[in-house]
């Protein structure tokens, strides 16, 4: 399974990358709302420190904007509406799913339904570019460090907890969302029939 190919890259590299790309993920979004709040804030939604959504993008841009990798200015632009695109998605997704958004720009100029904003598409495609001409390339020289055999199990054990950890995160935020609807739709029954 490992071994196999999904567009030209090994399934091992492809999951190894996701793995790192969500604990970067989920450290510069902490650093940077911490420093935000003055306080120590966890930004993503499981125990553990990773934020699938940043491994998502990251797998997503990468795979799509390879054929940009050589032209840094287009590779900007790419990454910033590629990246835009993927957060409006998500953050759509998300109030079906949640009833709600993880974050909101309204106090951004220039947003779109607080979900998407200018400041977040115009970062999106710095990130980009330094993904591709600078992180990537670190990425890969730690997956390399490790034994072939020594990445299967650290990687095995870090999708399980990942797995777990998000799974829980889901049911009891979708019972939460439930539990909020039927209050809702009860209120609603007890003004009817006053």
């Amino acid at each position: 399974m490992w071994e196999r190919e999904l567009l030209g890259i090994d399934v091992y590299y492809i999951i190894s990358w996701f793995i790192i790309y969500s604990f970067i993920g989920w450290i510069a979004e902490s650093t940077y709302m911490s420093i935000c709040n003055r306080k120590l804030t966890n930004r993503g939604f499981m125990f553990g420190p990773f934020c699938p959504i940043y491994g998502v993008g990251a797998l997503c841009v990468y795979f799509i904007l390879r054929p940009f990798s050589g032209n840094i200015v287009a590779l900007y632009f790419a990454g910033a509406i590629l990246a835009t695109i993927f957060e409006y998605l998500i953050a759509k997704l998300m109030q079906v799913v949640f009833g709600e958004v993880w974050w909101d720009y309204s106090d951004k100029p220039f947003n779109y339904k607080n979900i998407i904003c200018l400041e977040s598409t115009l970062a999106w495609g710095l990130y980009t570019v330094f993904m591709f001409k600078f992180l990537h390339e670190i990425v890969n020289e730690v997956i390399e460090r490790f034994s072939y055999r020594r990445g299967i199990q650290l990687i095995t054990i870090v999708l399980a907890i990942i797995m777990i950890d998000m799974i829980i995160h889901i049911v009891r935020e979708k019972r939460e969302f439930i539990n909020d609807r039927v209050g809702t739709i009860k209120e609603k029954l007890r003004g009817i029939r006053s």
